[in-house]
């Protein structure tokens, strides 16, 4: 097994390059003797000469122009690993494996994806959608590196939250429904109405709780008919005329012209909503850490969302 390392390769390299062991040291910083032993060591360990050695200089051999050619490309190698190595280290290459839940699709993560893709361009993303349980669990469990979710949530141990965007709910109303034709819907207006809820069993479900609790606050009594578990699930079921439901507003622009949106009037002030990027609190990688920092330059500072009076 040959022992040549990467310092013969670089001598026998200058050598080649010069065609002069005296201008090769020279240009290495070293004496010349040590250098003419090092490459006649290369060559003995290679077991054919690499070097015609004469009075007007060194030139290759066949054998030393192929050892070349091979040096170059190991020595290239070499530093491609090195480079690759501190990329990674940096968090400017590697991988991000990102889940997410179905609303951020509408602008916010295409935005997000492409402004970190222009900025890192050579990290591999791995993007799976998720429910917001499913992506809190899989950030938890080291399975995935961030999580788009919905908040306010249980945030499981080991997990932290980093809140990017504000929103507000609004009422999903099937377009022939009375409440229609009004600007604005207060919830006592929902208070007798056939309610489509979001399904409580999945831990961590933001959008349950938070419908929940704004009724409770309005003390009432919501008569919830059938739930989903995706915000795309619920309005799918308000279009079918099962119901009315609580939506959050990023989803009004997208959905169906069989689906009427409006603003909620009188809404407490802590009626809070929004989309948080989750990481683990002490596995975090230095990739997922950029695509942090990129989300705060993209989006800019928080705004509290305009509510309806």
């Amino acid at each position: 097994m040959y022992q040549m390392d990467l310092r013969q390769l670089r001598q026998f390299i200058a050598v080649a390059d010069a065609r002069s062991f005296r201008r090769a040291a020279e240009l290495l910083f070293m004496a010349q003797p040590p250098l003419s032993v090092a490459i006649r060591k290369l060559e003995e360990e290679i077991g054919v000469p690499l070097l015609e050695r004469g009075s007007r200089g060194v030139r290759l051999t066949a054998a030393g122009q192929a050892a070349y050619d091979a040096a170059v490309r190991c020595l290239r190698g070499a530093e491609e690993v090195a480079s690759s190595a501190r990329a990674v280290a940096k968090g400017e290459a590697g991988r991000l494996r990102i889940a997410f839940i179905g609303s951020v699709t509408y602008g916010l993560m295409p935005r997000l994806i492409q402004a970190f893709s222009r900025r890192y361009p050579n990290v591999h993303l791995v993007l799976r959608e998720a429910t917001n349980f499913e992506a809190l669990t899989a950030v938890q469990g080291g399975a995935m590196d961030l999580g788009f979710v919905r908040v306010p949530a249980i945030r499981p141990e080991g997990v932290q939250l980093q809140v990017i965007t504000h929103d507000v709910f609004c009422a999903a109303l099937p377009a022939g429904h009375p409440l229609a034709r009004r600007k604005t819907v207060a919830l006592a207006d929902l208070a007798h109405e056939p309610l489509i809820g979001y399904t409580p069993s999945q831990v961590g479900g933001a959008l349950h709780a938070a419908v929940m609790q704004l009724f409770v606050q309005a003390g009432i009594a919501p008569r919830v008919v059938q739930e989903g578990v995706q915000v795309q699930t619920v309005i799918g079921l308000v279009e079918s005329g099962l119901g009315v439901a609580l939506v959050p507003s990023v989803h009004a622009p997208h959905a169906s012209q069989r689906v009427a949106f409006r603003p909620l009037r009188g809404m407490p002030k802590d009626a809070f909503i929004g989309i948080a990027l989750a990481y683990h609190t002490h596995e975090e990688s230095v990739v997922a850490r950029r695509f942090r920092e990129v989300a705060v330059e993209e989006l800019g500072p928080l705004r509290a969302p305009q509510r309806a009076r």
